[in-house]
């Protein structure tokens, strides 16, 4: 009888002791008896001996997981059904790597787990480890403190069956403001969205007049006039409108700004909504953000011959700086995204800083500017400087504070990418000299300065011949006969050349265009040009006729290659680039 009874103390100790060493409550239930028939400390020893020798014959790294401190994040990567089913447990996770413990390294199922992890998490490495039946246990038990909360969309969802439904019933304008006159209030912002998506607009502007509403989408950078609704529905509409943004419904006489989620079958649509109190009521604009507008390579951005060449050499360099300048809605973000899509590889650690975040870019750190906090670009940017990053994107740069930061990051083997507003290349360095930068400074750092505006590519469907006047062409002569010789290109104006334009069709929306290619000038840095600007002589003049003389062609000369090619119409490039 005393020796049971020593027995059990000794039983008691080792529960006590394991439940200090695992710090994982043990259920009041579990009798000494139970505890025995699970598993001494002997015992369990020589497990996770036994389970390192096995990691070792297989060539994967062993883990003890009793008692490690696995954080609630780290789990739940993992289902708890799932995590059971396979005996794995996410026991680790930063920007390079998640590290998963198996019990059964051979498991199929491991496989499907790690391809949703590579496809979720691009560019992060799944590492593998062994653990034992015991450990693998003991950890499991942490789930039972995990609270997963219920995932709940806010947003509007508009299935993939939509989009194609509306693509049949609605195939011009014309319907669509046909469709939304027997239509509830839920179908015509439904409507007025999907029709949005199914013609690629960019924006959508609902204004109130004194008798109606018109809806107009932006569809490649101009505005159309699409529908009109009753002004007796618009109290429900915008109040639909607020409700889904997150706007407060009783205010009306200030400016609000929100957000709604669209959720495709295929990708999520972020759309930014901004109202504004007008003479006839509210007026609200929605810019739908769609993460396939980033997914354009840098070959297919419009950047041809010598100067393709020369900005696919510079974006590789190590450190210096790219600028790019144009108006709002030039596609300068576009641009950006296309250069760090061509450089984003697990090897480059990529961090951006923009105001505000358009579109979310796997593989990329991305930190949005909030003026309200006093987190704005200077500030932004020296953090990210102790983030050590290989290159830097900065959404706009707008004063001097920022601009020194900018040029000492890409001084010190950085490359810095951003944009500056001015209407050419050439201006850009002129507006640098005049926020007061350092000339000095500036011209090293300078590796390459890009303009550009967006022309309309000409419909294929309905594309034909046209003939211009003759002032008109001897206006497109004069502008290509100035093309430098070193850009590469030679136009032979004593022959005929071809133009064209869209007629309109089904395929357009009967517009005449489909679709949109920038246009470009692009320089490059060189000793001349430097000595000018250290010499503190800089004009905007002598930097256009420096870089000419270096091979530069001219938006507008450009544009007219492009339109030559027929890509676009001559009218379209002189109603952007002139």
């Amino acid at each position: 009888m005393a020796k049971s009874k020593r027995d059990n103390n000794t039983i008691a100790d080792l529960i006590k002791s394991a439940k200090a060493k695992d710090r994982v409550p043990v259920s009041s239930e579990e009798t000494a008896q139970a505890f025995t028939e699970k598993m001494t400390e002997i015992e369990i020893k020589e497990k996770e001996r036994a389970a390192e020798a096995r990691a070792m014959q297989q060539g994967l790294s062993y883990i003890n997981l009793r008692g490690f401190p696995i954080a609630s994040d780290y789990l739940k990567l993992i289902s708890k059904e799932k995590s059971k089913q396979l005996k794995v447990i996410s026991f680790y996770k930063d920007h390079r790597s998640i590290k998963i413990a198996v019990v059964n390294p051979d498991d199929p199922g491991l496989l499907e787990l790690q391809q949703g992890f590579q496809k979720q998490f691009v560019k992060i490495q799944v590492e593998m480890f062994l653990t034992s039946e015991y450990s693998f246990g003991k950890a499991y038990e942490l789930y039972e403190h995990v609270h997963v909360p219920k995932q709940v969309k806010k947003g509007l969802e508009i299935s993939q069956e939509d989009i194609e439904k509306y693509s049949k019933e609605i195939q011009s304008f014309r319907q669509l403001s046909e469709k939304l006159k027997g239509a509830s209030i839920t179908q015509i912002f439904t409507l007025i969205l999907a029709g949005a998506i199914q013609a690629k607009s960019s924006d959508v502007h609902i204004e109130t007049e004194e008798d109606k509403i018109i809806v107009r989408y932006r569809i490649d950078g101009v505005l159309h006039n699409v529908a009109t609704i009753r002004k007796q529905d618009w109290p429900k509409i915008i109040s639909r409108v607020k409700l889904l943004a997150g706007l407060k419904l009783n205010i009306t006489t200030v400016p609000q700004d929100g957000r709604i989620s669209i959720y495709l079958t295929k990708e999520r649509i972020d759309v930014r909504v901004s109202t504004l109190p007008t003479a006839f009521g509210e007026s609200v604009v929605m810019r739908l953000l769609m993460s396939s507008a980033i997914g354009i390579g840098f070959e297919e951005l419009g950047i041809r011959g010598l100067a393709f060449e020369q900005i696919a050499k510079e974006i590789k360099k190590p450190n210096g700086m790219i600028i790019t300048t144009g108006p709002t809605g030039s596609g300068k973000t576009t641009t950006l995204y296309a250069f760090l899509n061509q450089l984003n590889t697990p090897e480059t650690k990529i961090i951006t800083l923009e105001d505000p975040i358009e579109y979310q870019m796997e593989g990329v750190n991305q930190s949005q500017i909030d003026h309200s906090k006093k987190y704005d670009f200077a500030k932004g940017l020296r953090s990210i400087l102790r983030q050590d990053p290989d290159i830097i994107m900065v959404g706009e740069i707008r004063d001097k504070e920022t601009a020194e930061v900018a040029i000492q990051a890409a001084l010190t083997g950085h490359l810095v990418l951003s944009t500056i507003h001015t209407n050419d290349a050439a201006g850009a360095v002129p507006r640098f000299i005049a926020m007061g930068v350092k000339p000095f400074l500036l011209a090293p750092a300078l590796n390459a300065i890009m303009a550009q505006r967006l022309v309309r590519r000409i419909c294929e469907g309905c594309k034909e011949k046209v003939d211009l006047d003759q002032q008109t062409q001897e206006r497109i002569k004069n502008i290509l006969g100035a093309i430098p010789e070193k850009s590469g290109y030679k136009v032979d104006l004593n022959k005929e050349m071809t133009f064209y334009k869209g007629k309109g069709c089904d395929k357009c929306h009967n517009l005449g265009y489909k679709g949109r290619i920038g246009i470009y000038e692009i320089f490059i840095m060189n000793k001349e040009i430097e000595k000018i600007i250290i010499s503190e002589e800089v004009s905007e003049y002598r930097m256009k006729e420096l870089a000419t003389e270096a091979g530069m062609i001219t938006m507008v000369q450009d544009g007219l290659l492009k339109a030559v090619d027929g890509i676009t119409s001559v009218e379209e490039v002189f109603r952007v680039a002139q």
